[in-house]
């Protein structure tokens, strides 16, 4: 099991298609409020389209109330990290951890905790400042189902009109 916690998300249509992700990779999703939207927001529930009902989805009040309910494997996902996100090997039931996108995660946090902060490379230049929430989520995602072998996931279609 993978877990995807969103620290404050402030855009819906992020949180949205990061919902999306989850759903359709089996990843729980974890939200940390203040959130910048409402749940049943209508840009959230577009960005999801039709797929809520395949949502694992947790949401609390604080970071700390996080942190009391859930133990495990945290990786923060930072522009400050030092090591790249493909550098770790992540373990089943770990959770990517995300900040909100305007501010990223509290450096605190990621003071606290260097061994496991990580980045996707991007761009050396200062106009390039960091990645969408959203995006980053799915290369996060994806980079751990890849090394477990995308497990429970459907590895090959099927054309519709011809034959393989």
């Amino acid at each position: 099991m993978l877990n995807v916690v969103l620290v404050e998300p402030e855009i819906p249509q992020n949180t949205g298609n990061v919902a999306r992700t989850c759903a359709l990779t089996g990843a729980r999703l974890h939200l940390v409020e203040p959130l910048g939207f409402r749940i049943d927001d209508r840009r959230l529930k577009r960005a999801g389209l039709d797929y809520w009902h395949l949502l694992d989805i947790t949401v609390y009040k604080s970071l700390s109330d996080f942190f009391t309910r859930n133990t495990g494997n945290f990786y923060y996902f930072s522009t400050k990290a030092r090591k790249t996100h493909s550098e770790v090997a992540y373990p089943d039931g770990c959770y990517l951890v995300f900040g909100k996108e305007t501010a990223g995660l509290p450096e605190s946090l990621l003071h606290d905790n260097p061994g496991t902060c990580v980045r996707i490379p991007m761009l050396d230049n200062p106009d390039a400042r960091s990645l969408n929430l959203s995006n980053s989520v799915a290369i996060g995602v994806y980079e751990a189902l890849r090394q477990w072998n995308y497990p429970g996931l459907l590895r090959e279609g099927q054309l519709r009109q011809y034959q393989w």
